[in-house]
């Protein structure tokens, strides 16, 4: 039977770098580098203005990408770290157990790149970049198209393109993109496979112009291959994956609650839900020490994320076995005990039927779609006919890291993306505005 092993999947080689040695040594890791790089990157920062579920903040702050994405981190390294104690006593004795110590700096990483790809107004703008192509004005590329670079854009998926966004040689830069280590650019990759391969969800984890680099890192770590285009996922993403999933549930709650989308009552009952008689009474007996509404969810929050932290943790090493034959189905929290699992059920509904159905939600995504759909048909038509006098004034504007004289249809049209994916919703509000003749710039 096919297994993965922990020696080869924590790698600190450097994508693009693969021949460089640095000696220089110093108290970070290759891994805490990683980290460091992603915190001082623009598209890092570019997060602060982009829509993680509710409008950006007026008078009362919610949760954007950016504070989402560090939320994130802080979960993933807690659990890592977890994770990694009790690994380190199982494998105790070996040659390489000290690779334990990286998991944390490791997922960690992970966890700040994994929305990197995202583009503007949520969710709903993956949906819209899609739906573009393969039921808007896009369908007339169809035929321009190999089946592969087709099912890239009608399955356009923000996962794979956090992936490119790492990688990829955009133009003027340095082969390797980023220049991440293998172990963390694996680790980002919650779908590996290619989107010929995607679900009914569309999910899939690399486009066909960053295929060969992402076969070229999982074959180096060590992943299963089970198919064509088709890899068992690292075994740290399923602590990525746990850590966001922890995050964006309950900050949704929370988020929900400060803009009065959902009640106090309600909010302390779902989540006084996710423990036991005894701890609940324990957990009351401190909230009545508060007053402030606020106050006593945002410590029912955190009794949650450490709930949970410990839960997914111990799913985790005890399925750890089966995770590494790349035979384990789902996701942590599929497998967390009965009384947490059922709690994080019941926001998973609420949080479904009450705050992304809500009305400021809804408005959003309304708004999001109308102005990438625009961007995208203003945006592809320019590199399609580069000729037209309008076409030359659009093209000026974009970066000069996307190459709008990609030598292919595909890349092209990937260069579009590549722009609009990068954009902060104010930025793709005012592009729209000005395209459209709405907005002026100060004379």
């Amino acid at each position: 039977m096919q297994q993965m092993h922990w020696d080869r999947l924590i790698c600190d080689k450097r994508l693009g770098l693969e021949h460089y040695t640095d000696s220089k040594g110093g108290i970070r890791s290759d891994f805490q580098r990683d980290y460091d790089r992603l915190i001082f990157s623009s598209p890092f920062r570019r997060l602060q203005n982009k829509t993680q579920v509710f409008p950006l903040p007026g008078s009362i702050f919610v949760h954007n990408r950016l504070t989402h994405s560090l939320e994130v981190a802080s979960v993933g390294k807690s659990l890592a770290c977890e994770v990694a104690r009790a690994l380190r006593e199982k494998y105790a004795g070996e040659s390489w157990t000290d690779k334990f110590y990286d998991i944390g700096e490791i997922v960690a990483a992970a966890c700040l790149a994994h929305d990197l790809g995202n583009p503007p107004f949520g969710h709903s703008g993956e949906k819209t970049i899609g739906a573009f192509f393969s039921e808007g004005e896009g369908q007339a590329l169809r035929s321009h198209l190999t089946e592969r670079q087709w099912a890239d854009l009608i399955h356009f998926e923000g996962n794979a393109n956090s992936f490119r966004l790492l990688v990829h040689q955009f133009k003027g830069r340095r082969p390797g993109g980023f220049a991440m280590t293998y172990s963390m650019l694996a680790s980002i990759v919650k779908y590996p496979y290619s989107s010929l391969h995607a679900n009914d969800k569309g999910k899939f984890g690399f486009f066909t112009t960053e295929r060969d680099l992402f076969i070229r890192i999982a074959d180096e770590v060590g992943l299963i291959r089970k198919g064509d285009d088709v890899y068992s996922r690292h075994p740290l993403v399923y602590l990525v994956e746990a850590a966001d999933d922890i995050c964006y549930q309950v900050m949704d709650i929370e988020d929900a609650h400060k803009l009065k989308t959902l009640g106090t009552r309600e909010v302390i009952s779902l989540l006084l839900g996710f423990f036991d008689e005894q701890r609940q009474q324990h957990i009351r007996r401190v909230m009545d020490c508060v007053d402030d509404v606020n106050e006593k969810v945002v410590y029912l929050r955190s009794c949650i994320i450490g709930e949970l932290v410990k839960e997914c943790a111990r799913t985790f090493v005890e399925n750890e076995d089966a995770i590494m034959q790349g035979l384990f189905e789902g996701c942590l929290i599929d497998h967390i005990s009965d009384t947490p699992h059922r709690a994080y059920e019941a926001c998973s509904a609420v949080a479904y039927d009450k705050i992304y159905r809500a009305s400021d939600v809804v408005d959003i995504d309304l708004a999001g779609n109308r102005i990438i759909n625009e961007l995208l048909k203003r945006l592809t038509d320019a590199v399609l006919h580069p000729e037209r006098n309008y076409s030359q004034l659009l093209l000026s504007k974009f970066p000069q890291q996307y190459d709008v004289q990609a030598p292919t249809l595909f890349e092209k049209i990937q260069a579009v993306i590549d722009h609009i994916s990068g954009m902060t919703d104010v930025y793709a509000l005012d592009l729209y505005r000005k395209l459209n003749g709405m907005s002026l710039p100060a004379v």
